[in-house]
């Protein structure tokens, strides 16, 4: 899979990663990565080891990030992940537990301990665990959309 190709010297891409980690760490009370330079924090995210993802606020909100390994478990390049409405790595019958999980992550900032079943682009089936979810608020309290991050999944 391939990434995003000037990952770290788009403008949109470092200020996102900004905004992942700091959000991350506002919410949580806990640092997304640790010890990471400024500059640097966009590239160690896309190759943490974990999966990473984020979409925007639009009304039926569209991936505008994944990390490598997100990228590998979604079986997508860059290219076609970033344009994928979110809702669509969901199976359709999960998709009320899909809007109830976002609607109760815009309510009270992030959740964690989430468990569901995604689908890649070539229909395999795989439970993530104990995933973060979080809005991405700046400092003014301005909402960008929402991330989500998971070490454990399963393919079924």
């Amino acid at each position: 899979m391939t990434g995003c190709p000037d990952i770290q010297s788009n403008p949109f891409y470092i200020a996102h990663g900004d905004l992942v980690f700091q959000s991350f760490a506002r919410l949580t009370g806990k640092p997304l990565l640790t010890s990471v330079p400024d500059k640097e924090v966009i590239s160690v995210i896309d190759q943490a080891p974990f999966a990473l993802v984020s979409h925007g606020t639009d009304d039926d909100p569209i991936f505008n990030y994944g990390n490598q390994i997100a990228l590998a478990l979604f079986e997508m390049e860059w290219e076609d992940f970033t344009v994928l409405p979110s809702r669509k790595s969901a199976e359709p019958l999960h998709l009320d537990e899909r809007k109830r999980l976002l609607k109760e992550v815009s309510d009270k900032g992030f959740i964690d301990n989430y468990s569901g079943v995604r689908i890649s682009s070539k229909g395999r089936r795989f439970l993530i665990s104990d995933a973060i979810v979080w809005n991405l608020i700046d400092l003014d309290g301005n909402i960008h959309g929402q991330a989500a991050m998971f070490h454990d999944w399963q393919f079924l």
